[in-house]
């Protein structure tokens, strides 16, 4: 479902980007929404999120800032396990937008936004590594921090903070060999 933002040639750019938000809570009612300090933010289910960010990128959000990940495990009232954050950004207008989506165990899979930003390929890598939120549709999701050889996900809240033991078996590599 699309809904595309009323413009006129009379209307700002902010008012075209609002008009973008309206047409994305218009297409998706219900979805949580809030404002602090001016900063807009809102929460999409993890089923609309490719469409709900299409929408916002038709919208005028041009600029994907960053994508990160909070862990809710033992969060008090945390209903699921994942946050997924993605910070846009309006290059005309200076506005900025938070959305978030939650994901949960086993398989945290959301979208990859890297056909609507291309900056996305190296954040989504990231969060795949460090969380293991997969993301789908990614053209390249391999390790970017970890080597490859590594199997668990060390921004966990139940990853050890000493590990698990694998340090052994990676080699050392001196100053000079890197």
């Amino acid at each position: 479902m699309s809904v595309e933002p009323e413009t006129s040639p009379e209307m700002s750019t902010a008012e075209v980007c609002d008009a973008g938000y309206q047409a994305l809570a218009a297409a998706f009612p219900g979805l949580e929404t809030s404002v602090f300090r001016g900063q807009r933010r809102v929460v999409v289910p993890a089923a609309s999120l490719a469409e709900a960010m299409r929408q916002l990128h038709q919208a005028g959000f041009d600029l994907l800032v960053d994508v990160s990940c909070v862990d809710y495990l033992e969060y008090r009232g945390a209903t699921s396990r994942y946050g997924l954050v993605y910070l846009l950004a309006n290059t005309r207008t200076n506005e900025r937008l938070t959305v978030r989506c939650f994901v949960d165990d086993p398989e945290p899979t959301v979208p990859s936004m890297v056909p609507l930003w291309p900056s996305a390929n190296w954040l989504e890598r990231e969060a795949w590594d460090l969380f293991g939120i997969r993301f789908t549709g990614h053209p390249d999701l391999r390790r970017l921090v970890m080597p490859e050889e590594f199997t668990a996900h060390p921004l966990r809240k139940d990853y050890p903070l000493q590990g698990r033991g694998e340090r052994h078996n990676f080699p050392v590599i001196s100053r000079e060999q890197s």
